[in-house]
């Protein structure tokens, strides 16, 4: 598994266990941080930090834009690991210009081959290509 999987895997966790408590995300990370270095003395992947901030600050829009293309469900209806995948998939693929996006759908895709139900990657595939087919098109 790339470094940056591995920072995208550890970004899902912060935003998983933030949509289940109900807590920020930013006060999440911030605890990761410092726990990860008073314990082994490692440090949160700057890009698990780079996710995790720009998810929080354009969250608005991407909430917007999950509610808007994936038909036929609520936002609060959304299973937590598949909305969180989401999230990480639409930050991607419009404010990481650094990243593909394919590259950006394939990884989400196998997050949740791993994480979620057989249905949940086909699902993401679908909702990603569409934001991904029309983000030119998009007002941020």
């Amino acid at each position: 598994m790339s470094a940056r999987s591995k920072a995208r895997k550890a970004a899902l966790d912060i935003l998983f266990e933030t949509d289940i408590r109900g807590t920020s995300p930013a006060d999440t990370l911030a605890l990761r941080e410092i726990a990860s270095t008073e314990i082994d003395g490692t440090k949160v992947r700057d890009y698990t930090h780079s996710l995790v901030t720009g998810i929080v600050d354009h969250r608005r829009k991407i909430d917007e834009l999950i509610a808007t293309y994936a038909k036929g469900w609520d936002m609060d209806r959304l299973p937590t690991v598949d909305r969180n995948i989401l999230r990480l998939g639409i930050y991607e693929i419009l404010w990481a210009d650094e990243i593909p996006d394919a590259v950006a759908i394939d990884e989400a895709i196998t997050l949740a081959k791993i994480l979620s139900t057989d249905e949940s990657s086909g699902y993401i595939h679908g909702v990603l290509g569409r934001i991904s087919s029309i983000k030119l098109d998009l007002s941020l």
